[in-house]
């Protein structure tokens, strides 16, 4: 056998792999690019126009509309009550999604069981979960406003109330996410091999020292999954805050507005998508920003 006669034959077996490789993934990179990536340079472009339904008749704006964000009250308003919802919303669904998952990973028997409990809100629609909110939380004749009372607290407004209604619908919406966060956690512990902890207690290590040096470290990769998406889920919260006071979506007075949300009223309420666009482009650069600081600040690498 002549030494050209392989390369006349065909390709390698590693070129084939490669090329088998970029067939399978051609479908899902395909949908990444034609529907994610497509769709944000899309907005991108459209923020530099005046909407119009007719393409030929948008006129070019350049940076109006960015220059416009800079004295919106509302849109101002609505960062921050964003920035608040993730502020608050975020650390409080970790450390109850961690104790929980403790408590749970200790249990022996019936453990799924507890496990589908607590996941069942997190597969439930959200408008579902917001209408069952919204009644309960009524101050007329809510049922929560129901048992206070058996205890003597006066009514409290919840929704209706620019004091309550933001922090109301954060615990509404940790609640509803709380199922995600166990699950993630409990996989995270049943994956720290038990050696550790024998090795550890061997050598005097108390339950604190086993949490604090074992547990957490190793535990470092679910906590920054899990605090990325839960920040990216609040930076986006729109369906609770829309039907937990439907007759007053981001209300009352605004205590309750989001970036989603509002980006949603200027397209489809004022028809401005151009300046709509824009607001969607700063939403993305804030989730992106931010996602970035995260991955830079909690990442650990442990080793044992």
């Amino acid at each position: 056998m002549r030494p050209s006669e392989p390369t006349r034959r065909g390709v390698s077996l590693a070129t084939r792999e490669a090329l088998w490789a970029l067939a399978f993934l051609a479908i899902p990179l395909a949908f990444f690019l034609f529907i994610r990536i497509w769709p944000a340079f899309q907005a991108l472009w459209l923020s530099l126009f005046d909407w119009h339904a007719d393409p030929s008749q948008r006129p070019f704006v350049g940076l109006e509309h960015y220059h416009q964000m800079l004295g919106d009250r509302l849109l101002l308003k609505a960062l921050q009550n964003t920035l608040a919802y993730t502020l608050l919303g975020v650390p409080l669904q970790l450390l109850l999604g961690l104790c929980i998952a403790l408590l749970l990973n200790a249990v022996t028997r019936f453990r799924e069981v507890f496990r589908a409990i607590y996941f069942a809100p997190y597969v439930t629609p959200a408008a579902a979960i917001a209408w069952v909110f919204s009644w309960m939380l009524s101050p007329n004749f809510g049922i929560v406003n129901e048992i206070l009372g058996v205890f003597g607290i006066p009514p409290q407004p919840f929704l209706t109330s620019p004091s309550q209604a933001l922090v109301t619908v954060t615990m509404v919406v940790v609640w509803q996410n709380l199922g995600f966060q166990v699950v993630l956690f409990l996989a995270g512990l049943q994956n720290i091999p038990r050696d550790y902890y024998e090795a550890a207690r061997i050598d005097g290590a108390s339950s604190w020292q086993l949490f604090r040096h074992i547990t957490l470290p190793l535990l470092n990769p679910v906590m920054v999954f899990s605090a990325v998406i839960g920040t990216i889920g609040f930076l986006q919260l729109f369906t609770q805050v829309v039907n937990l006071n439907f007759t007053d979506q981001g209300g009352p007075l605004g205590s309750t507005l989001t970036l989603a949300l509002y980006i949603y009223q200027q397209a489809f309420a004022r028809f401005d998508l151009g300046y709509a666009a824009a607001i969607t482009v700063l939403l993305f650069v804030i989730i992106l920003a931010i996602t970035l600081v995260q991955l830079r600040l909690l990442s650990r690498r442990v080793e044992y």
